[in-house]
């Protein structure tokens, strides 16, 4: 089995990352950029990004999540912290996350921290989220093997029995991290495989230093 890709071939000409668009801050430029993404359309989820751990198998993984949150400090998801991805970051906090925006050509890589946010503001989050998934939180034991598909839906009508006419609380096991960038690079897809790559790292003194990468 296999198949010969080598003529798939896509020419990067939508946009360009220009000096004079290379904001003081990333997160700014992060914050312009979401905002074009979700206003040209074509990305179904904008905030999907892929995390990736170094595993306690040391083994690296990445996997798609979904962003919740972003602010000066960093980036926040929410997940079981007895997942095989939670497990992994309370091991080895250091994680790298990427968002790839196709209709813009545009990715941006994150290298980054992650921590634990405080345990309000995981209530905050979970008591937003619709019944099935505060549901789904208790059903599910992230990342365990599990007998069959059968045993997951008892579950599930296990914990809607149990929480039945009532307020379902937020798991002490799940909860939100943060992730505080130490670098963030900007890629801007570019005619003849010539990309604008921007990084920004973080300094001592909290600064950034901006440079421009080779493509």
């Amino acid at each position: 089995m296999g198949q010969d890709l080598s003529n798939y071939r896509k020419v990067y000409n939508k946009r360009e990352l220009s000096k004079k668009e290379v904001l003081e801050n990333p997160m700014e430029l992060f914050q312009k950029w979401f905002y074009e993404v979700e206003e040209f359309g074509g990305n179904i989820e904008p905030n999907a990004m892929t995390i990736s751990t170094i595993g306690l198998d040391g083994y690296p993984k990445s996997r798609v999540v979904l962003l919740k949150k972003y602010t000066w400090e960093g980036f926040i998801f929410y997940t079981n912290y007895q997942s095989e991805k939670g497990k992994a970051i309370l091991n080895n906090p250091n994680v790298c996350l990427s968002f790839f925006w196709n209709n813009l050509e545009r990715q941006v890589i994150i290298k980054g921290t992650a921590e634990k946010i405080a345990e309000n503001l995981s209530d905050g989050y979970f008591e937003s989220r619709p019944d099935g998934s505060k549901l789904g939180s208790w059903a599910s034991d992230q990342s365990e093997i599990v007998p069959s598909r059968k045993y997951l839906d008892n579950r599930l009508k296990k914990f809607e029995e149990k929480f039945k006419n009532q307020e379902i609380p937020r798991p002490d096991y799940w909860g939100g991290f943060i992730v505080k960038p130490i670098s963030i690079e900007f890629w801007q897809g570019r005619p003849n495989r010539m990309h604008d790559r921007i990084i920004y790292t973080l300094q001592k003194n909290y600064d950034w230093k901006i440079d421009r990468l080779a493509p």
